[in-house]
């Protein structure tokens, strides 16, 4: 019975934890403040309590979460209206790096070593630190880094290239089966897959998958049967 009951708390906690995440919205996913982080591991903490507990009521441990996604919610509203709010309430960028200088102070007060800096600036590619103008860390913990002008990656701009504005690319064949509708949104239909298949000499049950670009050509990826 004890059994029954876990299984049937954790079915609840699940519904629950999706239902208030959609009331929250995405930043909760991605890009979070520190009191989403708060809030998250909060609320999460609760639902895994609320799934075990045998003796206690359900309902107090969700009055907990819905408190707490409430609570977020009521800060992105306050957040979003009055910009000394938001300051206050997600933090503001810092400049950690600017002109060939470390700014120790912001260092100690993020309490972010510089080596962690320095590591994070070769996972974005900059292994020199001589090849960056500025390093800031944002609000959410992430270094965003300008490297100097004469550093930076080339655009047609300048070069006075106006390139054909790309689209993403539609996958319409997946496992040997046509999906109609990505098909639709790129304008072709089942017979022209028929006849790029032909002229690619590919069998649609051969096709991994299959996927109309911004040319309107279709690139395929055969099942590999090794």
């Amino acid at each position: 019975m004890d059994l029954l009951q876990v299984v049937l708390s954790s079915i609840f906690s699940v519904i629950a934890l999706f239902l208030l995440t959609k009331l929250i919205g995405n930043r909760q996913m991605s890009q979070l403040s520190m009191f989403d982080y708060i809030n998250g591991i909060t609320i999460g903490s609760i639902a895994a309590e609320m799934a075990t507990s045998l003796e206690k009521n359900l309902f107090y441990p969700l009055t907990a979460m819905i408190i707490y996604s409430l609570s977020a919610v009521g800060v992105d509203l306050i957040s979003n209206k009055k910009m000394k709010s938001r300051r206050f309430l997600e933090g503001h960028p810092w400049i950690i790096f600017k002109n060939g200088k470390f700014y120790i102070d912001n260092l100690n007060k993020q309490k972010i070593d510089v080596n962690e800096v320095i590591a994070e600036c070769r996972t974005q590619g900059y292994f020199d630190i001589n090849n960056i103008e500025l390093i800031m860390l944002e609000h959410n913990g992430k270094l965003s880094i300008l490297p100097k002008a004469d550093q930076r990656y080339s655009i047609p701009q300048d070069f006075n290239i106006m390139p054909e504005q790309e689209m993403p690319a539609q996958i319409v064949v997946y496992e040997g089966k046509i999906i109609s509708d990505n098909l639709k949104h790129t304008g072709n239909n089942e017979e022209w897959i028929k006849k790029q298949l032909e002229q690619q000499n590919i069998s649609l049950k051969d096709v991994f998958i299959g996927m109309c670009d911004y040319q309107n050509q279709l690139n395929v990826y055969r099942i590999n049967t090794n």
